[in-house]
């Protein structure tokens, strides 16, 4: 696969895989991105600071007092060439609750109307996919994933609401994801989840990772504010939603 090497100011450098959304691309991107990392726990690459992937792309930082851009590139296009197209790591996979519909989801009545469906069986389509974590951005911990079953895909939302709950299950396109923090937001709402997604004081302060799986189960009400109560007294932990490592 042909990687373009595109400057991203003084102390990054974007290598770029493609121009889609697709499950082979962000496969490249987190292969790479994970030969990157053991690259640096072998000292093989002073100075740089981190990489940060996306849909499409891996973002390179580094000190430029330590590593110059003339340098890095060919040092990244040579370990890109030892991989050899390497496939990535099995990403680990989740089953995290939701509660779906009522006032957790206002948007699933409309949602299954505007695609000829009950919402039992729009429920049921989005529980039934396994989805892939294709990167993090917007918010810290919001976790793109997809990909939606042809039948739940729908635009943004005209009007974007002003505050969503934290917790939030969203579709919009083709993608899903979960609202880690209270924020803005223009995604179809259709339930909401207890499992907290990011925080600081955590070894990983992200709880999922690009290349992750994730499958939801849905629950009611009542075991909704269960678990929550469980999550936020300690009584529980975010890793116990995780079914493999």
């Amino acid at each position: 696969m042909a990687v373009r090497f595109l400057n991203a100011g003084d102390c990054a450098l974007t290598l770029e895989f493609g121009d889609a959304i697709s499950p082979e691309l962000v496969r490249a991107v987190i292969a790479a991105d994970q030969a990157i990392a053991a690259a640096r726990e072998r000292d093989e690459l002073p100075g740089v600071i981190e990489a940060v992937p996306t849909f499409r792309s891996l973002t390179v930082l580094y000190d430029p007092l330590h590593i110059s851009r003339a340098a890095l590139e060919p040092a990244l296009a040579r370990l890109l060439a030892e991989q050899g197209g390497a496939s990535a790591q099995t990403g680990r996979r989740w089953r995290l609750p939701v509660c779906y519909g009522g006032e957790y989801g206002p948007d699933l009545a409309e949602v299954a109307a505007a695609k000829g469906l009950t919402p039992e069986e729009a429920i049921r389509l989005h529980q039934d996919t396994e989805f892939l974590v294709y990167m993090l951005g917007f918010l810290p911990g919001f976790p793109y994933m997809g990909d939606l079953p042809e039948a739940l895909i729908l635009p943004r939302r005209a009007e974007p609401r002003l505050r969503l709950p934290t917790g939030s299950v969203a579709i919009a396109g083709t993608l899903t994801a979960i609202y880690p923090w209270e924020s803005p937001g223009g995604w179809h709402l259709i339930g909401r989840c207890p499992v907290p997604l990011f925080d600081a004081h955590w070894r990983e302060p992200a709880l999922l990772r690009a290349g992750d799986r994730v499958r939801f189960e849905p629950v009611s009400p009542e075991r909704f504010q269960e678990l929550s109560d469980a999550l936020a007294a300690g009584r529980t932990a975010p890793a116990a939603f995780l079914e493999q490592s």
